[in-house]
């Protein structure tokens, strides 16, 4: 049985960020709401989304390199 590490890494890496934006969002802006009330929950919510952004497009940018990078080593 042979395992690829890298993949499981990989597939590892990518459900503990998963797991983390909906933590951050579910606790956080739950926490925002309960104590401050439901506009400060929807700002909180943008300003989650626009701290999380640069993250995600960090994320994609690597994604695709190392797809580029893959479909050309098959080559």
């Amino acid at each position: 049985m042979t395992r690829d590490l890298r993949a499981y890494a990989r597939q590892t890496n990518v459900q503990l960020l998963a797991g983390f934006i909906v933590l951050l969002f579910l606790i956080g802006d739950g926490l925002i709401y309960v104590f401050y009330g439901r506009e400060s929950a929807i700002m909180g919510v943008i300003c989650l989304a626009a701290g999380v952004a640069p993250l995600l497009i960090i994320f994609l940018v690597l994604r695709g390199m190392e797809w580029i990078v893959e479909r050309a080593n098959r080559e």
